[in-house]
């Protein structure tokens, strides 16, 4: 192949061994240069091309690291007989017609259990997209995100210790951040416990499901709270537990009615500070009596403190962890909430007995969460922006619930009561007696809102219907008009 093939151009900006680079390999991939062809020296080829001879060298050696050449001492440099492309993408055959199945793939026992559970309460089929998320419980204030903070931290932290963060961390996650989040719930939660009793996990679902593996045998029971988050169910049913639905009163999960129920459960999972959906604070006999029944009946309580951070009147009431530290107490909260849901990283803080167990099998289903993501989420805690954002975030997110309070009152009277509440994410607006909650959710979503029903979140208990309004994630002025156009449709 001759040099005056090779077109450099020094007038775009890109570097000329790059450009040379690209050229021999489009060559090579075209053809032009076939399989053995022995490549001009780098002397002879830089004084044709007019450019140093380092520019030739550096591109010699780009395509002989990639494969694309190979040098024989004292005799040249070849194109490679075998091509990348080849080594790395199989052979492809004539498309074939899949096979088509009519009949339902056979499961195991488990299997269909944990796809019943995740089906239980099913997204919109609408997705996450722009005009979408009016309602939508959960998610957290995405426009009020500090992306521009968050990526300086990215790039100051890939800057300092990149090579150390290429390799693994201990699987019960980056010591500073089980440190900073040590720090943070014995003062914002009352939760007592060392930085060895955190483990980093992938979100509440993964620390119920590590608690479901560790604590659960085949067949055993767990008291859940009904109405309560039913997509969390499919872990117990993975682990071929028996779900024991307990309802919820005014006062939190009735502990009484679980004990009728089942009394020798062997795990209880509550949502004490914000039960979710009702949005009940557990009161204080009820959480002694919870204790008193765990200690009795050698039985574990898992704390689900979802969104305990965001509370708009007087003090946060301390966790159950705080009540018995030492005792049967598993604590889990999720960053989710607090700053993205894409984030994918909370912890669960166990008792000293279980340290080892729990570890062990982090690092078994999952060896450790994201190792760079732990260290910049670290930086932004001891940095101070955490305790930073989260009071940002409890000004705007109670001027949204009040937003929705109000809007409600004005469009939405004998159609739904919305009551505030003094902490969360979301509200509950209450449908008059008899009204079924599954057809006003589907005109919602009709209307492009999304609306859960509160039966949805039902396992056996009746009560009067609602729907589930999140309004952390929506601003303001789309409340009011979201609020107008939920009015229309439940007309």
């Amino acid at each position: 192949m001759a040099a005056t093939s090779l077109v450099l151009d020094g007038s775009t900006g890109a570097p000329l061994q790059e450009q040379l680079a690209e050229a021999l390999r489009g060559a090579i991939l075209a053809e032009r240069l076939a399989p053995g062809t022995r490549l001009l020296s780098t002397r002879v080829l830089a004084e044709q091309l007019d450019v140093s001879r380092n520019t030739v060298l550096n591109a010699y050696a780009r395509l002989l690291a990639e494969g694309y050449l190979v040098g024989q001492t004292g005799s040249g440099t070849y194109v490679a007989r075998e091509l990348p492309e080849r080594l790395l993408s199989v052979r492809r055959e004539a498309a074939r017609e899949p096979a088509r199945r009519t009949d339902a793939p056979r499961l195991s026992k488990r299997g269909a259990a944990v796809a019943e559970g995740a089906a239980k309460v099913e997204s919109p089929s609408s997705g996450m997209g722009p005009g979408r998320m009016a309602f939508r419980p959960g998610i957290p204030a995405l426009d009020a995100f500090p992306s521009e903070l968050w990526g300086r931290l990215l790039h100051n932290r890939w800057q300092r210790s990149w090579h150390d963060l290429m390799s693994h961390v201990p699987a019960a996650g980056y010591a500073p951040l089980r440190r900073a989040v040590a720090d943070y719930l014995a003062t914002a939660r009352g939760v007592r416990c060392v930085p060895e009793q955190v483990l980093i996990v992938n979100g509440t679902q993964q620390a119920l499901s590590l608690a479901a593996q560790v604590l659960l045998d085949p067949g055993d029971s767990v008291w859940v709270e009904d109405p309560g988050y039913v997509p969390a169910h499919g872990v117990f049913a993975a682990a071929g537990a028996v779900r024991v639905p307990v309802p919820v009163d005014a006062e939190g999960l009735d502990v009484e009615a679980g004990q009728r129920l089942c009394p020798d459960a062997r795990l209880a999972v509550v949502t004490p500070a914000h039960q979710f959906p009702t949005g009940v604070v557990m009161s204080e006999r009820r959480r002694k009596a919870l204790l008193a029944w765990a200690a009795r009946s050698d039985a574990w309580v898992l704390e689900d403190d979802y969104d305990s951070e965001f509370r708009y009147e007087g003090r946060p009431l301390p966790s159950l962890q705080g009540l018995a530290p030492d005792a049967r107490v598993l604590y889990t909260g999720t960053f989710s909430k607090v700053l993205s849901p894409a984030l994918r990283l909370g912890y669960l803080v166990v008792p000293e007995s279980l340290v080892d167990a729990f570890s062990a099998a982090r690092g078994t289903f999952d060896r450790h969460s994201p190792v760079l993501d732990q260290a910049v989420l670290a930086d932004f805690f001891t940095q101070g922006h955490f305790s930073r954002h989260v009071r940002r975030m409890r000004v705007l997110y109670a001027a949204r619930q009040q937003t929705l309070v109000e809007a409600a009152r004005r469009e939405l009277r004998g159609l739904l009561d919305v009551q505030p509440l003094h902490t969360g994410l979301h509200l509950v607006g209450w449908l008059p007696e008899g009204v079924d909650d599954s057809a006003a959710s589907e005109r919602a979503e009709r209307a492009g809102l999304w609306a859960y029903a509160l039966s949805d979140f039902r396992l056996e208990s009746r009560g009067r219907g609602g729907l589930v309004l999140g309004y952390a994630c929506v601003p303001e002025a789309e409340l009011t008009e979201a609020v107008s156009r939920l009015a229309r449709a439940l007309r």
